[in-house]
């Protein structure tokens, strides 16, 4: 089982990333497990989906629209926002948006090309679980939350800015 680390902590994973999948039969193999699914999935059979025994999350990748989760938002444990490269950061912003406009209090888990470099960052911007990458080392990327000691700016983690903080 693939670690994370979940609230300044590495733990066990206890989700199960959909990468690939042809319908919803495909969660009946292994009942009861929590997967997150891709929101296109999510999106064609989220009536199938409400009969599964396990948990479902989803997953956005950074060019897909938040808006369009609707009314199902507060509903979902969980959601990953993927970040299919280093240099992508559009995920950042729907972590923010997740957060503040639509005031989600679910996981906000980050997913895909993951380093240790962004954990600080992250973690800012609203995210609270991060999935590595595998060539990243849990351990070692704990203090990563600790590289910075204050921020100048607002952020989801502290929205006064340092000037109105004096």
């Amino acid at each position: 089982m693939q670690k994370l680390i979940s609230k300044d902590a590495v733990m066990d994973n206890q989700w199960t990333l959909l990468k690939v999948a042809t319908g919803p039969e495909i969660l009946q193999a292994v009942p009861g497990r929590n997967f997150i699914v891709p929101f296109k999935f999510w999106k064609l059979y989220r009536e199938e989906l409400n009969d599964y025994g396990g948990n479902i999350a989803i997953w956005l990748n950074s060019d897909e629209d938040i808006s369009e989760i609707g009314n199902g938002l507060h509903r979902l444990p969980l959601i990953a926002l993927n970040f299919p490269v280093f240099s992508d950061g559009r995920s950042y912003t729907n972590a923010r948006e997740l957060r503040q406009r639509y005031e989600y209090k679910g996981e906000v888990r980050a997913i895909g090309d993951v380093l240790r470099d962004q954990l600080y960052y992250m973690a800012q911007c609203g995210f609270d679980s991060f999935e590595l990458r595998n060539d990243q080392d849990a351990d070692l990327c704990l203090n990563a939350f600790e590289d910075f000691s204050t921020n100048y700016q607002a952020t989801i983690a502290e929205p006064t800015p340092l000037f109105r903080r004096r």
